[in-house]
């Protein structure tokens, strides 16, 4: 697989394994530090890579909806996640699906 070049306008996040009451709260600073301190400015496309999650609950949907409401109204969340994986099935359940592109593979969500 290749990937679209990185640039400071696109920053992608991998995402851990689980998704939960855990970590969520520990995860949101580090979204927001990652779309903030590019060399060149805040990113414009924040791409957070669930392939790797396995597991996600509500807290997963919240941190989602957290990190969009607080990053600059111009940097826009992009998600990828697995087809048939439970972080897909966690959005399409929740309705998240309908607000924030989801992408099937992270060249996609880079390149979009």
């Amino acid at each position: 697989m290749t990937l679209p070049p990185f640039s400071a306008e696109r920053v992608m996040l991998p995402l851990p394994s689980e998704i939960d009451a855990r970590n969520a709260d520990g995860l949101l600073p580090l979204i927001m530090y990652q779309a903030r301190s590019g060399s060149e400015g805040p990113a414009r496309v924040m791409v957070l890579d669930l392939s790797g999650t396995r597991f996600m609950d509500s807290q997963g949907i919240r941190l989602i909806n957290d990190a969009r409401r607080l990053l600059l109204p111009d940097t826009r969340v992009h998600v990828v996640a697995l087809p048939e994986s439970v972080a897909s099935r966690v959005l399409e359940v929740t309705g998240l699906r309908r607000d924030v592109p989801v992408y099937d593979n992270l060249p996609e969500a880079m390149a979009a």
